[in-house]
């Protein structure tokens, strides 16, 4: 445990951290999966309109240094991929 105060104060910053970036992790696999299913059911509106949202989280996460912004496109590349086949 730590004795200095401010290393004390960076373990409450780093338990806060860790909390939001939980939450918007989970709030990102969540539309992740949403898209998931909307491309295994074949629906092709219901997966772009999917595909529209996780794009946008995506780009939020990795704006706010959840991801790196290479590991963003790469999904984003990959899922728009499907997604334009299906549509196709």
């Amino acid at each position: 445990m730590a004795n200095i105060q401010s290393a004390k104060k960076r373990a409450r910053q780093t338990i806060k951290r860790q909390a939001r970036n939980r939450i918007q992790m989970n709030r990102l696999r969540t539309f992740m999966r949403y898209c998931e299913q909307a491309l295994a059911s074949g629906d092709a509106a219901k997966a772009a309109e999917a595909f529209r949202v996780v794009t946008g989280e995506l780009h939020k996460a990795a704006q706010k240094g959840l991801m790196h912004k290479a590991t963003a496109s790469r999904k984003i590349s990959r899922l728009s991929k499907r997604v334009q086949a299906l549509t196709a």
